[in-house]
């Protein structure tokens, strides 16, 4: 009999690693029967093969609460199935420091998926040594880049395999086409969109000074999609800064790509990542890409700027200057892009989801 797989995932919040582990569980579950998945977010469980065994709790109590009381709560449902039954591996996608002590006190092996670059925390001491001691336990560390393997063996000293995200382009093509009532984007107008949780992490800021500062030299529009603790901070900049006309921020949506499809340039601010789905969303598309040169992913994505523009993370001048470089030379992007959506084929969906399995299995 095939080991039982657990799949753990506390809060599904809405990015590129929930797409993930979609499409992995449900990859996983055609070639084991023996696949569960547990979190405390019950709406997902119609993103998720019905043959998975989805294990979450009675009710939505914990959507109300942050990740920790999630984390916690998701370990307790971990304890019930571990005192059913203690054949299981686990596959843990986030709360992978909770989780991996969990199973390395019960004796269960785990593979963990770290979901952005070290970069974002690593500053700290104190997290640096606990997350390099406690991360080296773990039976298997997937990443979803070189550099950032290259990253968690420079920093940490911890060997990983690097996976590139499966890319379903076929599906991508046709959520997109989706019909849509949508007249912010204008024509002669350079229409960019941009979506992520407003966070820290995504630096949407940078993203709204840099149309700041060009606003009254080309003709723009940006839309944001996302939600997040940001939200206030940003309304407040294009209030004071009169940007209501050209700036449009849209409540994070479920389906995002007949709004990129609309659009010319999808532009990432980050500060760090691990790799961002929706730039291989947006090359899928076929939309030229603007994004910070962040650690990790990006650079990467676009073969050191071969592809597209990478700016500066911060720098909401040189993002700027991106953009106004593109208004005046869209031959050469548009060959730039042609290339970026070429390389494409290093994230084969059936390839990469049978390395994921196949690598998995060898636990």
């Amino acid at each position: 009999m095939k080991k039982k797989i657990i799949f753990f995932m506390p809060s599904f919040e809405g990015g590129g690693v929930e797409k993930n582990i979609i499409l992995i569980a449900n990859y996983f579950v055609k070639k084991n029967p023996y696949i569960s998945v547990i979190t405390s977010s019950k709406n997902i469980k119609k993103k998720f093969n019905n043959k998975i065994n989805f294990i979450s709790p009675f009710n939505r109590f914990w959507d109300e609460y942050g990740r920790i009381p999630k984390y916690l709560i998701c370990i307790f449902l971990l304890l019930k199935e571990y005192k059913k039954d203690k054949n299981f591996h686990v596959f843990c996608f986030q709360g992978n420091i909770i989780c991996l002590i969990f199973c390395k006190i019960l004796g269960i092996k785990i593979a963990i998926r770290p979901n952005s670059s070290p970069s974002g925390w690593s500053n700290n001491i104190i997290k640096k040594f606990l997350f390099s001691k406690i991360l080296s336990f773990s039976d298997l560390i997937i990443v979803n880049s070189l550099k950032f393997k290259l990253e968690m063996k420079s920093k940490f000293n911890l060997k990983t395999k690097f996976i590139y995200n499966p890319l379903n382009i076929k599906e991508i093509s046709k959520l997109s086409k989706k019909k849509i009532k949508f007249k912010f984007f204008t024509k002669g107008h350079i229409n960019l969109i941009s979506v992520g949780r407003l966070v820290y992490q995504k630096d949407h800021m940078t993203l709204l000074k840099a149309i700041n500062e060009i606003k009254d030299k080309i003709k723009i529009k940006l839309l944001i999609i996302g939600e997040g603790d940001q939200k206030s901070n940003l309304f407040s900049f294009i209030e004071q800064n009169n940007l209501k006309k050209i700036v449009n921020i849209k409540d994070r949506i479920e389906n995002p790509f007949p709004y990129i499809l609309k659009s010319e340039i999808m532009i990432l601010s980050s500060r760090f990542e691990g790799l961002p789905n929706i730039l291989l969303e947006a090359l899928a598309l076929k939309k030229f890409i603007i994004s910070s040169n962040c650690p990790t992913g990006p650079s990467e994505i676009l073969d050191s700027g071969k592809g597209g523009f990478l700016f500066k993370v911060g720098n909401f001048k040189d993002l700027g200057n991106k953009i106004l470089i593109y208004k005046k030379q869209k031959t050469k992007c548009q060959k730039l892009k042609k290339f970026a959506v070429k390389r494409l084929e290093r994230f084969d969906f059936k390839r990469n989801l049978l390395e994921y399995y196949n690598i998995f299995s060898k636990l």
